[in-house]
């Protein structure tokens, strides 16, 4: 039986592919990978960063607010961040789903003066599945999880034989501890951050297609992901995997911070070209204003406003809260994210 409204709408969605169901998590496990700069720059009163960073305290505040504000269907967050929260109460009686990062490769890491990106990603997990669902390791599997039973898995596969191998080795080991506790999972399949040109974006989307589904083909039901998680690589990309098979259910990633219209074309097109979902993590939690633009993310959904018209309504509510825009409303209606001119 669904316990929130995120796996509500999976379930609606397995049964029926044709139901117009669409997800918007918000992902705030930059604590894994950010380090201090994660939650976002101070800003003054004239928009400009102050040189300061803001606190963790803000971070948990603006997922207290964002899970009150009851839009976002699943909230991911890191083990520590959700024993917080738990603790708090915050999800009791909530219909916002939670989840956790269950992996950390070393290219979601960045430290400051570091070049971990520049290498290719190598696999590591620093939360154990029975801390994950119970802040603890001296359960028996079978008990109820207090915490969650949800985690974000994440590869990237860089076309090498002997780095996608040691990636799929230890995707494996997970998936078979996972079963053992009754743990679910989603995948986040990334572009390759070696050995591809990356403007050959037409390349990178078929590369990470067929990579996806060689990680999934030999894995019964009871170890398939719930659902995807990876870059928007264009309409072409998109449509060739969700149309491949519907029981298949593509969440998308929001990647930078972009332009406010970029946020709004990013969700538009996933939902027009077969997604189910968009985890968006920098988008919203860099905005000025995340409880707008989550307010108005379910708009452009629902049907209500398109991208353009959105950003002017975002503008509005920035106005209305004596909040300066990082950007002028023309700079911040242009789309700047090459995948979204394909």
């Amino acid at each position: 039986m669904a316990s929130n409204r995120l796996e509500e709408k999976l379930e609606r969605i397995r049964k029926d592919p044709s139901v117009k169901d669409f997800a918007i998590c918000d992902a705030k496990d930059g604590d894994m990978g950010g380090g201090i700069p994660m939650p976002g720059a101070v800003r003054g009163a004239d928009g400009k960063p102050t040189g300061k960073w803001k606190t963790r305290e803000a971070h948990l505040q603006q997922i207290r607010d964002i899970v009150r504000q009851d839009i976002v269907d699943l909230m991911l967050v890191s083990v520590s961040t959700l024993e917080i929260l738990k603790e708090e109460g915050l999800f009791e009686g909530s219909k916002v789903g939670t989840a956790i990062r269950a992996n950390d490769t070393t290219e979601i890491k960045g430290p400051r003066n570091s070049n971990y990106r520049a290498t290719a990603s190598l696999p590591f997990r620093t939360a154990e599945i029975p801390h994950a669902m119970y802040g603890r390791l001296d359960v028996e599997p079978g008990t109820p999880p207090t915490l969650t039973d949800l985690g974000l898995y994440s590869v990237t596969f860089v076309g090498d034989a002997e780095q996608d191998r040691e990636a799929l080795n230890h995707y494996r080991d997970f998936r078979a501890e996972a079963e053992e506790w009754g743990f679910k999972h989603f995948l986040e399949v990334f572009n390759p951050n070696v050995g591809f040109d990356k403007s050959s974006i037409e390349e990178i989307g078929d590369f990470v297609n067929d990579s996806i589904l060689h990680a999934i083909a030999g894995v019964p039901k009871i170890a398939q992901p719930q659902f995807l998680k990876m870059p928007f690589n264009g309409p072409k990309a998109l449509t060739e995997l969700a149309e491949y098979d519907p029981r298949l259910i593509v969440g998308i990633l929001g990647g930078g911070a972009g332009t406010t219209r970029d946020t709004f074309e990013l969700l538009a097109a996933s939902q027009k070209y077969g997604a189910r979902l968009v985890l968006f993590g920098r988008k919203i939690n860099l905005a000025e204003h995340p409880l707008a633009i989550v307010k108005l993310m379910k708009a452009v959904i629902d049907g209500e406003t398109n991208p353009a018209e959105a950003v002017k309504a975002y503008h509005g509510e920035l106005e209305k809260a004596g909040i300066r825009p990082m950007r002028d409303l023309s700079a911040d209606s242009e789309i700047t994210e090459a995948v979204l001119k394909m």
